[in-house]
């Protein structure tokens, strides 16, 4: 039997809400944190219950425990909706051992979280620049990265991004070799567009910028 593509997207978008509208039960996943308190607007499923599934069975099995501390202080703060979603962070570290990436940058920091991730699963001779403004923030998650003996590969980097971005590019047509593997941005979306300009020349050819 044949089935058209228009009929398998259809049946898959059944599986999502895209209006993110309408009130659902809360649940509770196993990783201690109420699915919908701090990542119900960060992901596509209709169902609490599938999310949390995916959360208990997949996610957070596979979650370091210096991982899960910082992700549980950090949904306390006033601004925890910042924060990257676990299964985020997994897909993240998942890139990164895929490119072989050695050379990073992170724009956006809040409290490290995606931080954390993305210094674990560098080689530990590899660096990521981390840059955010706000230093108070990145300091709460600074000692679970430091429990996890990854502090070595952070080069935190206190300013507006636009700003720091401007001094890599400095010193990298300074040093040909002062190039990036990858890049990851979640900051201020008003920027989004000349994050991309200054990354697309920080990031080498046949890296990745997400």
């Amino acid at each position: 039997m044949q089935v058209s593509l228009h009929q398998c997207a259809s049946e898959l978008f059944q599986c999502f809400d895209l209006s993110f509208l309408g009130d659902q039960p809360r649940a509770m996943a196993a990783g201690g944190c109420d699915v919908n308190a701090s990542y119900d607007i960060k992901h596509l499923l209709k169902s609490d219950a599938l999310y949390k599934y995916i959360l208990d069975t997949t996610v957070f099995p596979r979650e370091p425990e210096c991982m899960r501390d910082l992700r549980l202080l950090t949904d306390k703060h006033q601004r925890g909706i910042m924060q990257s979603t676990p299964e985020e962070a997994q897909l993240l570290q998942l890139l990164i051992k895929i490119a072989g990436a050695r050379n990073t940058i992170e724009v956006g920091v809040f409290t490290g979280y995606s931080l954390l991730a993305t210094a674990l699963a560098l080689p530990k001779d590899a660096k990521v620049v981390a840059i955010d403004v706000n230093r108070k923030d990145f300091e709460l998650g600074l000692p679970f990265i430091q429990k996890a003996g990854v502090a070595h590969k952070v080069d935190f980097r206190e300013g507006k991004a636009l700003d720091r971005l401007e001094e890599l590019l400095a010193a990298a047509e300074a040093d040909a070799a002062a190039q990036y593997d990858f890049a990851f941005v979640d900051a201020d979306k008003q920027n989004y567009g000349r994050y991309h300009e200054q990354l697309m020349r920080l990031v080498r050819v046949g890296g990745t910028i997400v």
